[in-house]
């Protein structure tokens, strides 16, 4: 399964990696390993991988500064509006991936898409109807 989100140390993405890390155990009974993707870069990323109030080092996290990863699940990025900060104070500099999750079988196929604007799903909610999709799988 891979996740997509608009940016570390923001509101959303922060209880999304929280939630994600908090079912870790729940998504490995079901076989399913956990990829979060943002256009943050690696440094911010390795911080936010490893912080115990987020992804708490339980998966991995990957930086996709050029967008080609998101590009190539025709997903679209978006500047970040002019000075916006995130929960820490600092300014964000890079491009917003859309909060996509896609859930993948075990042939490499996408078996669902959980999207935030199509589903209207809150960060917190991909993580339980991916869940929900992955147990219903195994």
């Amino acid at each position: 399964m891979v996740y997509f989100y608009p940016s570390a140390y923001t509101q959303g993405c922060d209880l999304e990696a929280h939630t994600f890390a908090q079912e870790k155990d729940k998504f490995d009974a079901a076989g399913t390993t956990i990829i979060g993707v943002s256009a943050d870069s690696i440094a911010r990323l390795n911080q936010f991988s490893a912080d115990p109030d987020y992804c708490a080092g339980k998966f991995p996290v990957a930086s996709d500064a050029d967008g080609k990863i998101a590009a190539s699940y025709d997903l679209k990025a978006s500047a970040p509006r002019a000075g916006m900060k995130d929960v820490r104070g600092v300014e964000i500099d890079h491009s917003f991936i859309e909060r996509v999750t896609f859930v993948i079988g075990k042939d490499h196929k996408v078996v669902a898409t959980l999207s935030s604007a199509a589903d209207k799903l809150s960060p917190d909610q991909h993580v339980h109807k991916a869940l929900e999709i992955v147990q219903k799988l195994k």
